[in-house]
């Protein structure tokens, strides 16, 4: 019977030991982050200061949880591509990965409205380092840096930018519209 409860116990002790590994295994992954640099030319606007953190927690904007930047790494920050938004075939500007770029009509920078659970949600576009965007394509406005709550983030004519969760592959554009504050960046925007 001592022999029954010393190798109970064993069997015990290893279970408990492995099912600690495997959770110690997964909270090493979940806590992985990439980020990168970008370096570029000269020229670059940027904005720093004078920021309010604040959040928008409220329906379809999300719900608590950190902010998970879309992050540059090398090369240009911007592109641009084709895609239908509501029927209609436009060019607009996405991110490296080819995510489409968005836009929120009620951000006055350098406050940001998006910010903590919102970009959750809304990933901003953000550089790690104060240095100039750039884009593959020629753009008739202008790519700048602004320091706000979520970072060195991106703005293109002034306005930070931001991918949707929601969208899983290149050329979807499932945020145009939402709330009836988010819009696909186009190069024409003002």
């Amino acid at each position: 019977m001592h022999n029954t409860l010393f190798t109970s116990h064993i069997r015990t002790r290893t279970w408990c030991s492995m099912l600690a590994f495997v959770v110690l295994v997964v909270l090493v992954a979940a806590c992985g982050s990439t980020t990168g640099s970008t370096t570029s030319g000269s020229g670059a606007t940027v904005t720093t200061g004078g920021t309010t953190p604040t959040s928008s927690n409220g329906g379809r904007y999300g719900s608590g949880g950190g902010v998970t930047p879309t992050s540059s790494s090398t090369g240009s920050v911007i592109k641009t591509a084709t895609a239908t938004v509501n029927g209609t075939s436009v060019t607009l500007l996405t991110n490296t990965q080819g995510l489409t770029l968005y836009y929120r009509t009620s951000d006055a920078p350098p406050s940001t409205v998006c910010s903590g659970g919102c970009a959750g949600v809304w990933p901003p576009l953000v550089m790690s380092v104060l240095s100039a965007p750039t884009s593959a394509a020629s753009l008739s406005g202008k790519l700048t840096i602004v320091a706000d709550a979520n970072g060195n983030q991106v703005e293109y004519n002034g306005h930070p930018l931001y991918t949707y969760s929601g969208d899983t592959a290149a050329g979807q554009t499932t945020g145009e519209g939402v709330g009836g504050v988010w819009h696909v960046v186009t190069p024409s925007l003002a």
